[in-house]
């Protein structure tokens, strides 16, 4: 009877929802940054999964369909790029300079402290594309020789730690420019940054929307020529 409910693909795309949902919820109510609706829904998931010892590949029959929503999700960013064109346009230099700066500073950065820490290349590389959204890092990692799991991991702890972190670290060093908010937000924490951008402005959410593109692209090519 276990098997039959919590195999179907339904059990693992229902406490995805339900989960998220309540984090949701959850971070309206307090209003607090750490109360993300992401890392509320592992909090969720995980010991759900752990207490009731449903095994992973059951829950992964549901969320692998979801996980099937995430490359064509990316594809549709090409939209957001295309509505803001005039504000790309308008700041086109500063866009291409922020996010070859950003790229290439997670890029180095990761790379210095994993040689730094003696970590294995497998674990170097699937780190590498941590600040870009999940679809494209998989693939990067894939194309190196990494892990996907491991890149996954990286790049939710990224997202999660620049939506927390990203309005603080504006405050604490005085960011008052709107379009490097947005720069920072996007070419630092990818998807998951870009949505605490929207709420600090209309311009940052914008900007923000582009620099996760631009990042991602960026972060293939650059991967790509330096540690393929």
């Amino acid at each position: 009877m276990k098997e039959i409910v919590f195999s179907s693909p339904f059990f693992g795309i229902t406490i995805s929802i339900v989960a998220y949902s309540i984090g949701v919820w959850l971070n309206k109510k307090t209003k607090m940054a750490i109360i993300n609706p992401l890392l509320i829904s592992y909090v969720i998931i995980i010991p759900l999964l752990v207490l009731l010892n449903i095994p992973l590949e059951w829950y992964k029959r549901g969320g692998d369909i979801i996980n099937m929503f995430l490359s064509p999700a990316t594809a549709v960013l090409a939209i957001t790029v295309y509505r803001q064109r005039k504000l790309l346009k308008d700041h086109i230099l500063s866009v291409i300079v922020g996010s070859i700066a950003g790229s290439l500073t997670s890029l180095l950065v990761v790379y210095a402290l994993c040689r730094l820490l003696l970590m294995p290349d497998e674990i170097t590389v699937s780190m590498l594309p941590k600040s870009i959204t999940t679809p494209m890092a998989i693939a990067v990692s894939e194309s190196l020789g990494g892990i996907e799991a491991v890149t996954v991991l990286a790049v939710i702890i990224t997202g999660i730690s620049g939506n927390i972190l990203g309005p603080i670290l504006i405050k604490v060093f005085r960011i008052k420019n709107e379009i490097a908010q947005g720069m920072a937000m996007g070419a630092a924490s990818h998807a998951v940054g870009t949505s605490k951008a929207i709420e600090l402005g209309e311009v940052q959410g914008a900007l923000s929307s582009i620099a996760l593109v631009m990042s991602g692209i960026i972060t293939v090519i650059l991967s790509l020529i330096f540690f393929l």
